[in-house]
């Protein structure tokens, strides 16, 4: 069952993101080694409600799951998510597989991993997830990573994903978003920098950083997303989770192997 208790999180003090503290953008936003090496830090501060999402997953893994299902991390960068969900779903005896394409990525995830005693039940290959083979699970967790691949891929990327699900299996999404309400738009966004400048982010830090991500992360509407994964055939779509311009949605193949 989903473990409400709170030991030790399964993190180790992350390097701090001083990426763009000097405000100048050498490249375009990339998964190399001098982002692995301060990726959690700056997904805790710059991700709103982070650990929230995670502990929601959590949850919806351990209610609709049977003991010992595989659950595959999809874009798992560091493995603090798949680590977290180890933790908190502790007795249930699911396995985690992790999937990316970043060398850099997954040497420390590895690492963290042996760290914390998890590698008899978190592993990591790494693979084009749109490309390379996708594990059997139960579950997808694709977590800010959709985000990153281009526009015109993602529906067949998600058909993809639904293909490879068992009957009633299921897909968690996180995403940064945009909304088409104008207005509303920019005060997401302003609110959202006010977010990033209270985890101690400078305007040079976010202005380069904003324009560091401009042509690799393109965000959809929370309405898109939506109709994304909906038009790729998963049956029940929902919202969990929303902050403003973040979003987390959980969707079921149709079927059943759940509740238990």
């Amino acid at each position: 069952m989903y473990a409400h208790a709170k030991p030790p999180h399964t993190t180790q003090p992350a390097t701090p993101d001083t990426l763009y503290a000097s405000g100048t953008v050498d490249e375009d936003f990339t998964f190399n080694d001098r982002v692995a090496e301060v990726f959690d830090d700056m997904l805790s501060r710059s991700i709103p409600s982070y650990r929230t999402v995670i502990e929601g997953t959590a949850q919806l893994l351990a209610a609709r799951l049977p003991d010992g299902a595989t659950i595959c991390d999809l874009g798992c960068s560091t493995g603090t998510t798949l680590l977290e969900l180890a933790r908190l779903t502790s007795g249930r005896q699911f396995r985690f597989i992790g999937l990316d394409n970043a060398p850099a990525m997954l040497d420390k995830a590895r690492r963290k991993t042996a760290m914390f005693g998890k590698t008899g039940q978190v592993s990591f290959r790494e693979t084009d997830i749109t490309t390379g083979p996708l594990p059997p699970a139960s579950a997808f967790v694709c977590n800010y990573t959709l985000q990153f691949l281009r526009p015109m891929a993602r529906q067949a990327f998600v058909e993809r994903l639904l293909a490879a699900l068992p009957a009633g299996g299921m897909l968690i999404l996180s995403e940064k978003t945009i909304s088409h309400a104008g207005r509303l738009n920019r005060d997401f966004i302003d609110i959202y920098h006010a977010f990033k400048r209270g985890q101690g982010y400078s305007e040079l830090e976010i202005a380069a950083k904003r324009e560091a991500l401009e042509n690799v992360l393109v965000p959809f509407s929370a309405q898109e997303n939506i109709a994304i994964l909906r038009q790729a055939g998963f049956t029940e779509v929902e919202i969990f989770f929303k902050w403003f311009n973040f979003l987390s949605l959980v969707a079921l193949k149709q079927g059943s192997h759940g509740p238990l």
